[in-house]
């Protein structure tokens, strides 16, 4: 198997990064490098990280989003394979080793995602069975090979703070990267007043159009 670098965009996440580092370090196989963002945090996040080990890569950088902070990440990482996790969210312990197996076994696959389950703090470490995992197209499922960087750009995060994902995703399958879905649960969704993940509003809608508005405007000048 090839090996990996562990990405974390993280803003103002002292509160529960260590739990996401802690779900890393719990991986039947291992990263190379576990790479911090911090995208302008207030809360001491990079504080906390520090406290966890000196081991991991710390960037700095002002508040861009994060997008720019996964592509930061993506920047200085060596691994020939990139895996993403938003800092509220939790790896279970199989799953890169999951992800490594099936990227090992198409050579043809740029990328491997997985379901993903939502859970609330006070439902414990682990998702409360009322709630039923779904296809996660997220950063925190994500496992992705290198060239699809190189070759596709930097993240681009639009109004709101939402879309980033779904606008580089099709870029991607644009540029004739396959993509392919697990149907294992190997990722919970921490879900928290606040987050992107528990809220809609006008903002975050904006986001999801500009997505589809600049994947339509690509369509546009690939057919002129």
């Amino acid at each position: 198997m090839q090996s990996y670098s562990a990405i974390i965009p993280a803003f103002n996440a002292a509160a529960f990064i260590g739990d996401a580092i802690a779900s890393i370090r719990a991986q039947t196989v291992q990263p190379a490098q576990i790479i911090v963002v911090d995208d302008g945090s207030s809360d001491g996040t990079a504080n906390v990280v520090r406290g966890i080990g000196d081991d991991i890569v710390i960037l700095h950088q002002e508040n861009r989003g994060v997008g720019a902070a996964t592509t930061a990440g993506f920047a200085v990482s060596r691994a020939p394979l990139l895996a993403t996790l938003d800092s509220d969210d939790l790896w279970l312990p199989n799953k890169m080793e999951a992800q490594l197996a099936r990227l090992a076994e198409e050579a043809s696959l740029c990328g491997v995602f997985a379901h993903i389950q939502p859970f609330r703090p006070a439902d414990g470490q682990h998702a409360s069975k009322r709630n039923t995992s779904v296809p996660g197209w997220l950063r925190t499922t994500m496992v992705i090979r290198r060239e699809a960087f190189t070759t596709i750009g930097p993240i681009i995060d639009p109004p709101g703070g939402c879309g980033d994902m779904v606008d580089w995703l099709a870029r991607v399958r644009e540029g004739g990267h396959r993509l392919t879905m697990l149907e294992d649960t190997l990722a919970l969704r921490r879900i928290r007043p606040g987050s992107l993940s528990s809220t809609h509003n006008a903002d975050r809608d904006g986001g999801y159009l500009y997505a589809a508005r600049q994947a339509i405007l690509r369509k546009r000048a690939g057919q002129d």
